[in-house]
């Protein structure tokens, strides 16, 4: 365990990026026995989106953030409403059962998320956040690890969530100003050439969303085109 927890702290001093952070999780968490995992900070404004470095199936991670469905997760509201870590998934009875919910459960777990164990993070400078370990059944090693590892999860994820703060609010960050995780998303995207219609295919949503992001992104960078705005992002990444 020694080794695995200082290689992971290695892997995020050395991280330059929201990538590099997720794969040193992901490299802790597979040495672990732990399947795959997600990282969600909730930010104070309900209306903004939350920020997600995970290694779920990606179809399911789009489809959840698209619906909003952080906003009736029963395992984000037991994050927000209480500190210590929790297990959550087949055989555990630890929320309301209310039909929704259960809903929400079952359509997770057609994408292979079926049972996990919830570290909130509760940070009084910055967002509340969560980290989950997940698996798709409860396997007797990942059991294992999280009855015997439960404090260094603990750790290991307050060390992730202090490096994804820093890393986070600095990759939104363009001359200065702050866009939305959407915002920046849709604008690297144009970077790349991408139409709004074709960013909004890649990222599920539709050309209007994806224009409207556009726009937001063009207003706040005080620029009058698409090409101004992504000359700006060029910009900031060129001198970081």
């Amino acid at each position: 365990m020694h080794r695995i927890f200082q290689t992971f702290i290695d892997g995020l001093l050395s991280a330059r990026d929201p990538e590099a952070l997720r794969d040193a999780m992901a490299e802790a968490s597979a040495a672990l026995d732990l399947p795959c995992f997600a990282y969600l900070t909730l930010p104070g404004d309900r209306h903004a989106h939350p920020n997600l470095i995970s290694t779920y199936p990606a179809n399911w991670t789009t489809h959840y953030l698209e619906r909003r469905y952080e906003r009736f997760d029963p395992v984000i509201d037991r994050a927000i409403n209480h500190t210590e870590p929790f297990q959550w998934g087949l055989g555990i009875q630890s929320f309301d059962p209310s039909e929704s919910r259960h809903e929400l459960f079952d359509e997770a777990a057609r994408f292979g998320i079926r049972c996990g164990f919830t570290i909130p993070i509760h940070d009084v400078r910055g967002p509340t956040a969560a980290m989950t370990f997940a698996s798709d059944e409860r396997r007797p090693q990942f059991e294992r690890t999280i009855g015997e590892h439960s404090r260094v999860l603990q750790l290991m994820a307050m060390y992730f969530h202090s490096h994804a703060r820093r890393k986070l609010a600095s990759e939104r960050l363009i001359n200065g100003v702050s866009l939305s995780p959407r915002e920046l998303e849709c604008l690297k995207w144009a970077s790349h050439g991408k139409s709004a219609w074709e960013i909004g295919h890649i990222l599920g949503i539709s050309r209007r969303t994806a224009a409207f992001h556009l726009d937001n992104a063009k207003a706040k960078l005080r620029v009058h085109s698409i090409c101004q705005a992504v000359a700006c992002l060029v910009a900031s990444r060129s001198t970081t």
